[in-house]
């Protein structure tokens, strides 16, 4: 009996430390690129434009992608499944600065993703920002403390291959 109350409390304790864990993550990298700001904006807030440098691509060939909406802008999208997942992308805001999507992956939660360029020397210094609410969940709250490190190379690489289209 007191393996089960002390297994309860265990459990009871780390649901508890996991509410004091920061309910909004946000995942941020940067990189120049040899691209006019417009260039990469134009890209984004399109579903054709993202897939020439979407960074799940090129790590999973049988990744599908279906669009859906206005080929551009607000409203436009996809849906996708691959191995790491299935959702949609939809482009949400778009100004001649950035662009932000909703990522809607289900039960897995919506996290909004803004892409932004600003001009640098000749190119552009683009921002790519994901935000995460993980909720009242005390299992979203402690992936939370992993989402830079699993999020981040993702993010890189989908920069690495934008610059590639310069």
């Amino acid at each position: 009996m007191t393996i089960v109350f002390t297994s309860l409390a265990i459990i009871a304790a780390l649901a508890l430390i996991a509410m004091f864990l920061p309910r909004t993550v946000m995942v941020t990298r940067q990189a120049d690129v040899a691209l006019a700001p417009a260039d990469v904006i134009a890209r984004v807030a399109s579903t054709e434009g993202f897939q020439t440098f979407n960074p799940y691509r090129s790590t999973d060939p049988s990744l599908t992608i279906t669009p859906f909406g206005p080929a551009n802008g607000i409203g436009s999208g996809f849906r996708f499944k691959g191995k790491e997942g299935q959702g949609t992308q939809t482009v949400t805001a778009h100004s001649a600065n950035s662009v932000t999507h909703l990522i809607d992956l289900g039960a897995m939660g919506k996290p909004v993703q803004t892409i932004a360029a600003s001009a640098k020397g000749t190119g552009a210094r683009v921002t790519w920002t994901v935000t995460s609410d993980m909720g009242y969940n005390p299992v979203f709250r402690i992936f939370g403390l992993f989402m830079d490190r699993m999020l981040g190379k993702t993010y890189e690489r989908g920069l690495k291959n934008l610059a590639a289209l310069a």
